[in-house]
This record gives structure tokens, sequence and C-alpha cells, in this order.
């Protein structure tokens, strides 16, 4: 299940958590993230298989479906174990969560996309959706 953290770094701003001023905070925390593929060897030792960062202008708010979608782009930096784990980092925000190439397989909520050929040095494009409601309500419980 996707997890946020972060989120508490908005809250002590002591502004009305609107859609409006959650986007606005979010595009400035995430202006530089990172994202990593893990896996694991046969260890259970977690290993990082891709290092991406945000696409320049892929940043897109789309305020009718409260929605916010950006890309996360770089390259495949080990292809020795399957991914199974995310981990978004921002300055404050981040998100994490379980991963698979395949789809349709129970309990994963990012399913890489078909660039992530898991081939090393390969180039990878990962596309992120974060649902603002989801978000809110988080920072009203």
């Amino acid at each position: 299940m996707r997890q946020y953290q972060g989120l508490n770094a908005f809250s002590a701003l002591q502004i009305r958590p609107t859609a409006t001023a959650l986007v606005a905070w979010l595009a400035e925390d995430l202006q530089h993230c990172q994202c990593f593929i893990y896996g694991k060897n046969p260890n259970e030792q977690v290993v990082t298989l891709a290092r991406l960062h945000l696409q320049a202008q892929s940043w897109l708010y789309h305020s009718f479906e409260q929605r916010i979608d950006f890309t996360v782009e770089g390259y495949i930096i080990c292809n020795d174990f399957p991914p199974l784990t995310y981990h978004l980092q921002g300055q404050n925000f981040s998100l994490s969560g379980r991963c698979s190439m395949i789809s349709k397989v129970c309990g994963v909520d990012l399913y890489l996309s078909a660039s992530y050929t898991a081939q090393r040095g390969a180039f990878v494009q990962q596309r992120f959706s974060l649902a603002l409601p989801a978000l809110l309500k988080t920072l009203t419980t």
C-alpha cells in the first residue's frame, strides 16, 4: 500500500489545507525529487536498481480531477534482481510502496512503465499521479 510521509511539514505552515495550497507546496517540495527503485538480493539486503529524477516540465495539475501528474526519469543501474519497492523523496514529502514490472500482481501500487526493461543502462520514464483528496484527507485526520 502506498504510504505518504512528510505531510507534517505542510501542516506546520499553519495555512488552510486547500488543494491549491497543497499543490503549490508539493511543486516546491518535489522540484528536485528522486525516485529509487529497489530489489532484494538472496540475503534480503536492499539493492538500488534505478535512480530517477523529476523530468523538467512534466508537472501537471488537473484542477477539475484534483490530481497532480509528473514524470521521473533516469537509468537502470543494476539488473541483478527484480524490482520490489520504490521510494520517491522530495525535500520533505515522500511516498513509497510496492512495485512490479508484471501487471495484475496483487498488492502493488505502482506498475513500472514499459520503459523499465530491467536492462542495466536502459533509460526509464515513470509517471506518478497524486490524488489530492487522499492527501488532504490525510492532513485532516
